[in-house]
C-alpha cells in the first residue's frame, strides 16, 4: 500500500522531536500533524484519513495514556503508537493492554519508526 496521502498524526510537547517527525514522515510521502498536547489534538476538527496516531506518554496535561484511552471511548481505532522516554517495567505491556499497537522506548532510530507506521498502515489496508 502506498503512503502517499495518509495521515500521521503526532502528538509531542518537544518541538524539535516534532520537526524531526514531520521531515521523517513527509520525506517517506506521509501527510503529518503535529499537536503540542492531547487536548490539542481532541480539539482538532482535522483528523480525517489518519493512518495512525504517535503520541509521547508525558504531556503537560493529559497523558498520552490518558488520550489513548479518549480516543478510544470516542470509537476512533487508529493504530495508536506510544513513545517515552521514561520507560519502567510493564508500562509497554500495559500501553498494548489498553488498545496500543505498538510502544517504543526512547531513543530510538527514525527508521524504526517509520517502519513500524507503514506495517501499521499496511495492516489496517488488509482489514
Amino acid at each position: 500500500m502506498a503512503l502517499t496521502g495518509r495521515k500521521v498524526l503526532v502528538v509531542e510537547d518537544d518541538e524539535s522531536t516534532r520537526q524531526a517527525f514531520g521531515r521523517l514522515f513527509n520525506a517517506a510521502g506521509l501527510e503529518f500533524a503535529a499537536f503540542d498536547s492531547a487536548e490539542a489534538l481532541l480539539s482538532s476538527t482535522d483528523r480525517g484519513g489518519v493512518a495512525c496516531v504517535i503520541s509521547d506518554l508525558r504531556l503537560p496535561a493529559m497523558s498520552g495514556l490518558d488520550l489513548l484511552a479518549e480516543l478510544r471511548a470516542r470509537g476512533e481505532q487508529s493504530p495508536f503508537i506510544l513513545i517515552t522516554a521514561h520507560d519502567v517495567p510493564g508500562l509497554g505491556a500495559e500501553a498494548l493492554r489498553l488498545g496500543a499497537a505498538a510502544y517504543l522506548a526512547k531513543p530510538f532510530r527514525g527508521t524504526r519508526l517509520l517502519d513500524l507506521v507503514r506495517g501499521l498502515i499496511e495492516d489496517d489496508g488488509r482489514e
